[in-house]
């Protein structure tokens, strides 16, 4: 059965049409037509969700696949006939592109279901981009009745070529946590700067003070990152500053790691307090974990993708990444492994991800649905 052209007919409708994270209504109708297309019973599962289960011919253990749904707040600037049509929002990071190879694995297990043992369950998740999505699946059901032995994920990747699988053994990608804080100061006139106080030079004093984390309170061999990606306060030129706001994110592999720099941001807050005579709020949220793919399921899934794809197109990677990745918390439940698809053939699907011309060499996708469909069936043998 060759699909491929559907596949990648897939992969334009649903980029051509993009929603950003907890509003994919129509991405999720367009999804639920597919699959009443296939022949396979689906259910809509934390608003804008989809699971669905292929039940084969004997009973056995279950695999779940995922794929994420959602886009991006960005402007598309690709000159293609399938551009987004909702201006301002753009599938930047290839979840079109998950979209399309899973539901194309779907139909081709789905005319297989007489020969599979065990059963397959398709996990269509929106709101990864917003790092809620995988959380509110879990808690909605997406892993029970039956809950899945393992769980595969899979992301398009810029920087491998077309044709190529990415492999990584234990940690891939970083824990995210999502820093929030306000430094309220007393405002005044600019010329008179005694009578007031300053929270803009008390957060410039901040934003300094916290590069000293990384590279002296934390050990050389560990990896993290904090940064403050944005600042907002100030009313006019000669007005001393009386709030300015703060949000950063830090990044990191263990949970020890994560705490001293918690720990350590909020008391550089203190001593700015005491510095400055501001008064300092945070708010420090754990959003996802690390991604550390399981070895067994790693070692299955790098043994079958040098069967499908031949040992030279597995590229096996060396370093994790500081992105973070929501399919973590499927890992907390379930054992699983997350792998790259190779997408990259020449300079317009290089881009990286969340570039206003970000694409991708669409002649990947439909040799990724067999390959899911080659590792489910290995599974299920």
């Amino acid at each position: 059965m060759s699909i491929d052209k559907e596949i990648i007919q897939i992969r334009r409708d649903v980029h051509k049409n993009p929603e950003l994270s907890g509003c994919e209504y129509k991405t999720a109708k367009y999804i639920e037509s597919k699959l009443k297309s296939f022949g396979i019973p689906y259910k809509r599962i934390a608003k804008t969700g989809v699971i669905a289960t292929i039940a084969g011919n004997k009973k056995g253990k279950t695999i779940a696949l995922r794929a994420d749904i959602d886009a991006l707040p960005i402007l598309e600037e690709n000159a293609v006939d399938y551009k987004s049509v909702n201006r301002g929002i753009m599938h930047a990071c290839g979840h079109d592109a998950h979209v399309a190879i899973m539901l194309g694995a779907a139909k081709l297990l789905s005319a297989q279901k007489e020969s599979i043992n065990g059963s397959v369950r398709f996990i269509f998740q929106p709101a990864e981009e917003s790092a809620d999505g995988a959380k509110n699946m879990i808690n909605d059901g997406a892993l029970k009745n039956p809950k899945p032995e393992i769980i595969l994920g899979l992301h398009v990747c810029p920087w491998i070529k077309s044709g190529k699988i990415g492999i990584k053994y234990g940690e891939m990608m970083a824990a995210v946590d999502k820093v929030n804080i306000e430094i309220k100061g007393v405002i005044a006139h600019g010329a008179y700067p005694h009578l007031g106080k300053d929270a803009i030079v008390a957060a410039s004093a901040f934003v300094n003070s916290v590069q000293s984390i990384i590279s002296r309170e934390i050990a050389p061999v560990e990896n993290a990152v904090i940064t403050f990606g944005k600042i907002s306060g100030g009313q006019a030129y000669n007005i001393i500053c009386d709030k300015v706001t703060l949000v950063g994110t830090v990044r990191t592999f263990n949970n020890k790691t994560r705490q001293i720099i918690k720990k350590s941001i909020l008391n550089k807050l203190k001593g700015i307090e005491k510095s400055y005579g501001v008064k300092c709020s945070a708010d420090y949220a754990f959003v996802d974990e690390p991604l550390i793919n399981t070895k067994k399921v790693t070692q299955f899934c790098h043994k079958a993708a040098e069967e499908f794809y031949g040992k030279k197109n597995v590229e096996l990677i060396e370093k994790p990444s500081m992105g973070g990745e929501d399919f973590a918390n499927y890992l907390e439940e379930v054992s699983g492994n997350f792998m790259y698809v190779g997408t990259s053939k020449d300079k317009k699907t290089s881009n990286p991800w969340h570039h206003t011309n970000f694409n991708i060499d669409e002649s990947a996708l439909p040799k990724a649905a067999e390959f899911v469909t080659y590792i489910v069936k290995k599974y299920l043998k």
